[in-house]
């Protein structure tokens, strides 16, 4: 089944993620896509949605951030036969690694990749549940450059466009299935 194709359908796809109010704290409305990961046609759906412009691409890497990136970054690497490697938050990757900080809207966190999780020249695509400020996007594509990676593309699920994640990217090439 790796080989096919689900028809892309955004309505189909947002009717199986799940709005919650008021997480993780009063005036958010997070989107829950562990309603989407649960339902076999819409987990293909949202992997295929992903995954098909970077089909003939030869992407070498892709690099999922933290967590849900992690789910759906493995998958997009297994469907365009590529290699994957995470991005975590600070201490929780065992070897040498590289640190990206950026701002919060209110502070600041990091990220962290293994010092080898990218060759020079490798060409890398992103990939992320949501692009919300795009500062978790933008410190990974640091990362990435700074490995000696090309980085071809940031590749998300959601896009929360009223947050202007996109201005942050710059020139990026970015790829989202769902804006909200």
């Amino acid at each position: 089944m790796t080989g096919q194709t689900t028809e892309i359908d955004p309505a189909a796809l947002k009717s199986r993620i799940r709005s919650v109010p008021d997480f993780p704290k009063p005036g958010i409305l997070f989107y829950d896509i562990t309603t989407l990961l649960q339902d076999a046609t819409g987990f293909r759906m949202a992997i295929d949605s992903l995954a098909q412009p970077f089909m003939n691409r030869s992407i070498d890497i892709v690099v999922g951030i933290e967590s849900r990136g992690f789910i759906l970054g493995s998958a997009v690497a297994d469907r365009i036969s590529a290699g994957f490697s995470p991005v975590r938050k600070p201490g929780k990757l065992p070897s040498k690694t590289m640190r990206a900080s950026y701002d919060l809207e209110y502070g600041a966190d990091a990220l962290e990749i293994h010092h080898d999780a990218v060759a020079r020249g490798q060409r890398v695509l992103i990939v992320d549940d949501l692009l919300a400020t795009g500062g978790t996007a933008k410190a990974t594509c640091d990362l990435v450059r700074q490995l000696g990676g090309n980085l071809e593309a940031v590749a998300c699920l959601i896009e929360l466009t009223f947050l202007h994640g996109r201005a942050k990217l710059g020139t990026e090439q970015l790829h989202t299935v769902l804006r909200y």
